[in-house]
């Protein structure tokens, strides 16, 4: 079954040192779906076909050993990050891929530059690690929460700049996906999650706080695209109101990151060409 076609481009600069573009996020609808095919049942069948080819390439990927990925999933409360795990990379072997839930920093790891916590769980060679969360909780949060001033989170987004150029210069290829929900579709999952009592859990009454500084977060976002969509690690801007549509363009990127890095099996050793086991 041939995949659907993409019209999305991801968010970047054109080039090193280029003034940045402002993002409007705005601009883009969480309810579009740029990737489906139209009918759901067959996105559906996609993105289970696309989970299990994604499973061969991270297997030729993890064999490889030339490269290190590192995925970013970013986004508001409920946009999806922990569905996009179980979807889109569930099926992969649990050999070479490795998820960090990053969660409010520790009193240890604040005693440190808020990158020292972050540099320890990067991905090696032939490994795939995905961040649920990231270091951009450091800026997002303390942004809207004016914890920092506007010149302190300038800097830190010029450290990330040169953290992440750090990291592809070194092998490691970035990706980076901002989850996009509605202010409504996260009303009615927020929702889900008090009426069902399997999913009662996942429910904080923070999230309520922090769902009144939607306008503040939504900006805080597009600022954080603007300052690093760069051409080393550019965002990708993931209309995710349809849980389909977000595996489907998540798992359509991921292919197609695997194959654009030509992928090889290593050499064999020539002393086992004619080898037979008895």
């Amino acid at each position: 079954m041939p995949g659907p076609t993409p019209t999305l481009k991801p968010y970047q600069h054109a080039k090193a040192g280029d003034k940045p573009v402002r993002f409007d996020l705005a601009k883009v609808s969480p309810q579009a779906k740029p990737y489906s095919s139209g009918d759901k049942a067959a996105d559906k069948a996609a993105v289970e076909a696309l989970a299990q080819e994604l499973d061969e390439l991270q297997n030729l990927f993890y064999a490889d050993r030339r490269f290190k990925l590192l995925v970013v999933l970013q986004g508001t409360d409920t946009s999806g990050k922990d569905g996009t795990l179980r979807g889109v990379f569930g099926q992969m072997s649990a050999l070479g891929v490795h998820t960090v839930a990053w969660k409010a920093p520790t009193e240890a790891e604040r005693a440190r530059d808020y990158l020292w916590r972050i540099h320890q769980h990067v991905p090696a060679a032939g490994e795939v690690t995905v961040f649920n969360r990231s270091h951009y909780e450091d800026v997002l949060v303390p942004a809207v929460n004016k914890w920092i001033t506007p010149a302190q989170v300038k800097q830190r987004y010029a450290h990330i700049n040169d953290f992440e150029r750090m990291l592809t210069e070194t092998g490691t290829v970035v990706v980076k996906f901002m989850l996009h929900i509605s202010k409504e579709e996260q009303r009615k999952r927020l929702q889900e999650r008090i009426d069902d009592p399997t999913k009662r859990w996942k429910f904080s009454a923070g999230d309520l706080e922090v769902r009144k500084q939607w306008k503040q977060y939504q900006q805080a976002y597009a600022d954080a695209i603007s300052a690093t969509g760069t051409h080393w690690a550019p965002w990708h801007v993931v209309p995710a109101d349809s849980k389909t549509h977000r595996n489907l363009m998540i798992a359509t990127v991921m292919k197609q990151v695997f194959q654009s890095l030509k992928l090889r099996y290593p050499p064999g050793d020539p002393a086992l060409k004619n080898l037979k086991v008895v």
